[in-house]
């Protein structure tokens, strides 16, 4: 069995947008949302190289990474830290090419990012430790997400 619990493949499924988190040559911190994040197998994450030019170059000098994935609505979720390789050829590469093909995404992708999840830890906003309940947070933010979808001009009206 590999790190990677039913639970957080779940959440990386349903989800499909991840918070990448690289180190840039300088060695400041590079955060870029890639909503191609899946899970490969029981050890690995990847995400395409659609427009990541920063995050694969990053990559390609240090091979630090952190995902971030979150359920917005549930306010939980995984942070995944390990090691990230960049891959134009193989296996992997031409699996997930021809899976994207196959589902008629247009989306050009120049590589895709393999990473060894070495680390898996849980996100859970504070709420929890106040007593408010997923089903609380669900119906908040599902207020929220609809208000903002419907023109609400102010937080007041999203929380009603």
């Amino acid at each position: 069995m590999g790190i990677l619990t039913d639970d957080m493949k779940r959440v990386v499924s349903e989800q499909q947008l991840g918070f990448i988190a690289t180190v840039c040559p300088d060695g400041t911190p590079n955060l870029s949302p890639k909503g191609t994040t899946a899970v490969w197998d029981d050890d690995h994450l990847i995400f395409c190289d659609i427009r990541s030019p920063g995050t694969m170059a990053n990559l390609r000098q240090n091979p630090a990474i952190e995902i971030n994935v979150v359920d917005q609505l549930s306010r939980k979720g995984y942070r995944f830290k390990g090691k990230a390789e960049e891959l134009t050829t193989g296996t992997v590469f031409e699996e997930v090419l021809a899976a994207r093909e196959a589902s008629g995404n247009k989306n050009p992708m120049r590589a895709v990012a393999l990473m060894t999840v070495e680390r898996a830890l849980p996100l859970t906003s504070p709420a929890y430790d106040q007593g408010v309940t997923e089903a609380d947070l669900r119906n908040i933010y599902r207020r929220r997400f609809e208000a903002l979808w419907n023109g609400a001009d102010d937080q007041t009206a999203m929380l009603e």
